[in-house]
């Protein structure tokens, strides 16, 4: 199939899934609206972009000091599911920071033509610093019960940061992480807090096989590791209402030259599983004061 082609498939694809979960989305933002902020976060080490935007999800009827979870999105950008994920944090008293890579990077198109390469990931691990550093800033916040989550890209981000340099948070969750980019040179790998992975054994995007090589690779800390692979399930297990769906024109890092083409969508027992397991991780590693 023909990139513009593709990519026009994508766009109708993206239309019919926003209008699936549309009335979802909106009610989710109405219960949750006198809770949501538009925040700032200013770079840590004075490279551009010198600030990133970014929404905090924070419960609304919770005292502090809050734990917090700091959410960074796949090559979509922001979108329904990280939203959603925010949104459900903040429900159960976890203060969410859903951040935006792409807006202050002037990013529209990550997912086909434009395929981050290992160098814009590094310097997207900045986000993660900014990120840390603003929350352990808030009152609100308990700065020890801080944890950063990824999804697809953004956990290939957030495992390249965390598994290559120490970072201060209590716990680390990559969604169907990319976990080739961790992987992509010989730097030594270390697991310094409880790290949940939840993998998807269908998924030819972000495959399983990359995360075990990764994983092979560990040192010290492996058994911090909770691994978990949901059976049947495609990349994007989380995309409520969208059929799974082939990508032509994805770009790929599981494949020769980082093309092309992946399948995603909806798998509702998957996804159940997962809240479950991620509930139970949330519950173990931030709730509890140290």
């Amino acid at each position: 199939m023909a990139t513009g082609v593709a990519v026009g498939s994508i766009a109708v694809i993206r239309r019919r899934y926003l209008g699936a979960v549309a009335l979802l989305a909106t009610l989710g933002c109405a219960a949750a609206a006198q809770a949501q902020q538009a925040v700032r976060l200013p770079s840590v080490d004075g490279k551009p972009p010198a600030a990133l935007a970014a929404t905090l999800f924070k419960p609304p009827s919770t005292r502090g000091p809050l734990p917090a979870v700091a959410i960074f999105h796949g090559c979509g950008g922001v979108g329904v599911n990280v939203t959603r994920m925010a949104q459900r944090l903040a429900g159960r008293g976890v203060a969410a920071l859903l951040v935006d890579s792409f807006g202050a990077r002037r990013i529209k198109d990550a997912c086909t033509r434009h395929w981050p390469t290992v160098a814009q990931a590094e310097d997207r691990t900045r986000d993660i610093d900014a990120a840390v550093a603003w929350l352990k800033s808030q009152p609100f916040v308990a700065s020890d019960r801080i944890a950063v989550m990824g999804y697809s890209y953004g956990g290939g981000v957030v495992l390249m940061r965390t598994l290559r340099r120490a970072l201060a948070v209590r716990a680390v969750i990559a969604v169907y992480p990319d976990c080739a980019l961790p992987d992509s040179d010989a730097a030594a790998l270390a697991v310094r807090q409880p790290t949940l992975l939840a993998l998807a054994a269908l998924d030819d995007w972000t495959p399983v096989r990359q995360c075990e090589a990764m994983l092979a690779r560990l040192g010290e800390g492996r058994d911090r590791v909770e691994h978990r692979t949901y059976a049947g399930a495609y990349h994007s297990f989380d995309a409520v209402g969208l059929p799974v769906t082939y990508l032509a024109a994805a770009g790929n890092r599981s494949k020769p030259n980082n093309c092309c083409g992946a399948h995603y969508g909806y798998n509702a027992a998957a996804y159940a599983q997962f809240l479950q397991d991620l509930d139970a991780f949330v519950d173990r590693h931030l709730r509890a004061e140290r």
